[in-house]
């Protein structure tokens, strides 16, 4: 068994796409972690809207050279990937109710394949509490204006997306 690092965090997400939400989690989580990993989560019982390579992409432009954060991406369980990299803690976000149950049940069944990982949560900040990925596709696809919840280099690839459809 490998040893984990209590500076090192793994925050992994489909990010499909990357919103303003996850940008604030990146934020605090690295001023309380000084190694934090951000990494694309391939889900192969999901088809994304926007490929891995393209997720890396809009990561990039939005958290930019942020010290002591980098981008990679996984397939698999995400506790094998946080012992692969040698992280001691897992975080995750939440929103309401319906984030918790889901998370508070991956957070057990990860704690007990990997004792060694623990699960950090952060609550979302109250102005991206309703905030999703998949409700920003909708809205753009409806032609509305998201540039208030995603970066710059984000609403430039949902405009390309979904105007080609």
């Amino acid at each position: 068994m490998r040893d984990t690092s209590r500076n090192l965090a793994l925050f992994p997400a489909s990010f499909d796409p990357v919103t303003n939400g996850h940008l604030d989690l990146v934020q605090r989580a690295s001023r309380v972690f000084p190694n934090l990993v951000v990494s694309v989560a391939h889900n192969i019982e999901k088809a994304g809207t926007f490929s891995v390579e393209e997720r890396l992409e809009m990561l990039r432009g939005a958290i930019g050279d942020l010290p002591g954060v980098r981008i990679t991406a996984f397939e698999g369980l995400v506790v094998d990937y946080a012992r692969e990299i040698s992280a001691a803690t897992i975080v995750r976000g939440l929103r309401a109710n319906a984030d918790f149950e889901y998370e508070f049940e991956m957070a057990l069944m990860n704690r007990h394949m990997r004792p060694e990982i623990e699960t950090l949560f952060l609550m979302t900040s109250q102005a991206y509490f309703y905030l999703s990925s998949s409700r920003l596709k909708e809205l753009v696809r409806f032609g509305v204006d998201v540039s208030e919840w995603v970066p710059p280099v984000v609403e430039k690839h949902l405009r390309e997306k979904f105007s080609k459809r």
